[in-house]
């Protein structure tokens, strides 16, 4: 079955779990629900992630997220690729045993740079777990006093391998912030049921969750995703077996979840949503040509350095940049135009803004150039 552009984005936007039209919002009720569906979220800037959250649940707040995440519906951590995502808690520790594993064996070289002996990282993995054993829970600066204490040197980067390092391990994970800090906690006693299923299975289900959560897509676009090798992937799509579909587009083999071609190919529509930087919608692809032209990529991605802005999206493309700055009552929210948005086309973008005005609990005023 070969796709046009247009099927593949109407596609991805139902597996991405947003936009009405496409099928996708609606279709996840809880924080639980969207991280299972999507396998894991982009978390890096908290901000943005909880956003992720909101963006798919219609009617949430972000008091209504962070509650959730402290019902351990999910937890952050690094699961893959040395970036924080968030995942289904109980799917932290096989995650991290199946993925991190190649980050980990990469990180000697890291350590040397930074100074840090192996016999001082067990030192202060040991220190870590002593602290916050009993149910304990840390801010990071405290996590970093505890180990300064020892006399272990945190300046610089340190600090934050050590605990990047300990979460990579399956000793700690990140819980929801003490104020504005990031708090960690024993992911053993946080989670004390974790799934643990053998390595096959392990494969075979962020195979799924990630096509099932993203296609159509290629196997390059899963293992760029999950940093698995490429005999893995293919293992992960074998056994993941006939819940994905085949399909071809532009050329390319691309798979997606086979329920999605039971049911009607999304119809074209040009809905608008807006989204956050770190979304996956994004960050879910190597080849992300099909949502962002060429000539936008620059404003996106400034400096290709891995940053990303949060996006206004029209039909699946990326049609606008945004930022925001929150007051007390009121979100003030500047949008930078990468394609020409006049009259009509400026209101629907405003409406866009009023989910997640009540998202942050303010009201909005939209800005522009």
């Amino acid at each position: 079955m070969e796709l046009t552009p247009r099927q593949v984005l109407g596609l991805r936007m139902s597996s991405l779990l947003l936009g009405a039209s496409s099928g996708g919002a609606g279709r996840a009720t809880g924080v639980a629900e969207v991280v299972t569906w999507l396998g894991a979220m982009q978390a890096q800037d908290l901000a943005s992630g909880l956003w992720s959250f909101g963006a798919r649940l219609a009617g949430h707040t972000v008091a209504d997220v962070t509650a959730a995440l402290e019902r351990r519906e999910a937890l952050r951590t690094w699961p893959m690729r040395g970036t924080i995502h968030f995942v289904p808690s109980r799917d932290a520790r096989w995650m991290l045993d199946l993925m991190a594993v190649r980050v980990l064996n990469a990180a000697a070289r890291r350590r040397e740079q930074l100074g840090l002996p192996e016999e001082t990282v067990a030192e202060a993995m040991e220190v870590l777990g002593g602290a916050l054993a009993g149910g304990g829970r840390l801010s990071r600066s405290q996590c970093l006093a505890v180990l300064g204490a020892k006399g272990i040197d945190t300046g610089g980067q340190r600090g934050y391998h050590l605990l990047c390092h300990a979460s990579q391990l399956g000793l700690l994970c990140i819980a929801p912030n003490i104020g504005n800090e990031q708090s960690f906690v024993l992911l053993d006693e946080w989670v004390p049921d974790p799934h643990r299923p053998e390595r096959d299975e392990a494969l075979g289900t962020i195979a799924l969750r990630y096509f099932r959560g993203r296609g159509p897509a290629t196997r390059h676009d899963f293992a760029g995703w999950t940093g698995l090798t490429a005999a893995d992937a293919k293992r992960g799509i074998a056994v993941a077996g006939e819940a994905l579909a085949r399909v071809t587009v532009d050329g390319l083999e691309t798979y997606l979840d086979a329920a999605l071609l039971d049911a009607p190919l999304p119809a074209e529509d040009d809905e608008v949503l807006v989204l956050p930087g770190f979304d996956e919608y994004l960050l879910g692809y190597k080849d992300r040509s099909f949502m962002v032209a060429d000539e936008h990529k620059a404003a996106i991605i400034p400096g290709g350095n891995g940053v990303f802005r949060s996006t206004v999206v029209r039909g699946g493309r990326v049609v606008a940049t945004w930022t925001r700055i929150l007051a007390k009552s009121r979100v003030l929210i500047s949008v930078q135009p990468l394609v020409p948005l006049h009259g009509g086309d400026r209101a629907e973008v405003e409406r866009a803004f009023e989910q997640y005005a009540r998202f942050v609990e303010r009201t909005p005023e939209v800005r522009w150039p």
